[in-house]
């Protein structure tokens, strides 16, 4: 981030004060402006609705119910401002969670919190989500391959536009999705044309098309899922 840029402003949700105070400094570090941090759904409510941040970062299950408390407030902040970049943080893979919410549109994110390894990693995926990108955790891109469906409308695509689409929808960019294919950035960029012109995807701009696809991609393995209520969700 340029000096001259102005800082993301980011409200976090934790119930961990540690964790979350924790995540503030790094944040702060990195920035970002952490304009509040709250301890509760309600409390997280009430501030971005006062604050109108740019990104909130939010744990799924908070006080007092410990189940959806998170979750249930980050849908509530999506319906009431669509333009706010929304990352869920969880402890465990809940794919009948938070699912609807990330396939709902761009600028959103969920993430496991054991995985969130790498600094610099973490700082580009917020970023990536504020500019509008959908970023999922490569576990939960599992869960969701393993619960295709029978009818596929990613059948049009080869197995190796396969494996980009997944790495799309973990957020690797073109130059990470070479690295782990160990291929050229440019055999991946016309893979990703190839992707985007085989699901007869509306003409927009390039983050939006990936974008686009990627959903494609969350779409079709959310009709395979147990949870029936997911399909309606994205569909």
């Amino acid at each position: 981030m340029k000096v001259t840029d102005k800082p993301t402003s980011v409200v976090l949700a934790d119930d961990d004060v540690l964790l979350r105070e924790g995540m503030a400094s790094l944040l702060q570090r990195s920035g970002f402006d952490v304009a509040g941090q709250a301890g509760d759904a309600p409390q997280l409510v009430t501030m971005v609705r006062e604050l109108r941040p740019e990104l909130v970062i939010v744990d799924i299950r908070m006080p007092p119910g410990y189940s959806t408390e998170g979750l249930e407030a980050a849908r509530e902040i999506r319906a009431s401002f669509p333009d706010i970049a929304i990352l869920v943080l969880s402890a465990h893979v809940e794919v009948e969670h938070a699912m609807d919410l990330v396939a709902s549109g761009q600028r959103s994110g969920y993430l496991l919190k054991s995985r969130i390894i790498n600094v610099d990693d973490f700082i580009e995926t917020l970023r990536q989500i504020v500019r509008g990108g959908a970023v999922i955790d490569p576990e939960l891109v599992k869960e969701l391959v393993a619960a295709r469906r029978v009818s596929d409308p990613l059948d049009v695509l080869s197995a190796r536009e396969r494996e980009v689409l997944a790495l799309m929808a973990e957020g690797r960019s073109n130059n990470g999705i070479a690295r782990e294919l160990f291929v050229t950035e440019g055999t991946v960029e016309k893979h990703v044309r190839s992707i985007l012109m085989k699901l007869r995807l509306p003409e927009a701009d390039d983050m939006h098309r990936r974008v686009l696809a990627v959903l494609t991609f969350l779409n079709a393995q959310l009709a395979g899922s147990p949870a029936e209520d997911l399909a309606d969700a994205v569909g």
